[in-house]
């Protein structure tokens, strides 16, 4: 059996919100589409990874800079997720003649 030496870090939702600049309802209302994927602390309350407030930073581009709203953010985001991954298969695969 393994035992961390040091706990994670991690943010609470008004860290977290303060953080990211969004109001904590609206980082609740990301958490139930499936956009941010916080986890639960021993009281049950969200808890975020500091690699979540890139994830924030990515959707507010989307939905500020492209008026994209947020149900239809998490399908946006799974193709340039798709897009990145072909890209960098082409860049990986040997040339052809």
């Amino acid at each position: 059996m393994t035992y961390a030496l040091v706990r994670p870090v991690r943010l609470d939702l008004n860290s977290y919100a303060r953080a990211t600049g969004l109001h904590p309802e609206v980082v609740r209302r990301l958490v139930v589409l499936g956009l941010l994927e916080p986890v639960r602390d021993a009281r049950g309350e969200l808890c975020f990874s500091p690699a979540q407030v890139a994830v924030a930073a990515r959707i507010r581009r989307l939905h500020d800079g492209l008026s994209i709203n947020y149900a239809a953010i998490g399908l946006v985001i799974d193709l340039l997720d798709r897009i990145d991954t072909l890209e960098a298969a082409l860049r990986t695969a040997a040339p052809r003649h």
